[in-house]
């Protein structure tokens, strides 16, 4: 990936451990792909899905910035 511009990293995996829920049973509850959850959990999503992120925020009443941040690029010299 191109981090020329910086990247999103998601902060699914660690707020699924800290609220104890397992990947298989966010994916039932929330009706979605585990392959799908996964890239968002690596951070190898190319195109952000609202609906998956909407659910999410839905499913624990968090707002996007507590579910990912943006990591600006370690070299600013563009």
């Amino acid at each position: 990936m191109n981090d020329k511009y910086g990247k999103f990293h998601f902060k699914i995996e660690s707020l699924l451990e800290e609220k104890s829920i397992s990947k298989n049973k966010l994916c039932k509850d929330m009706d979605i792909l585990r392959p799908n959850l996964n890239k968002y959990c690596r951070d190898e999503v190319q195109r952000f899905d609202s609906l998956f992120l909407s659910k999410f925020c839905h499913y624990f009443n968090y707002t996007i910035g507590d579910i990912m941040e943006y990591i600006p690029p370690e070299d600013d010299n563009n």
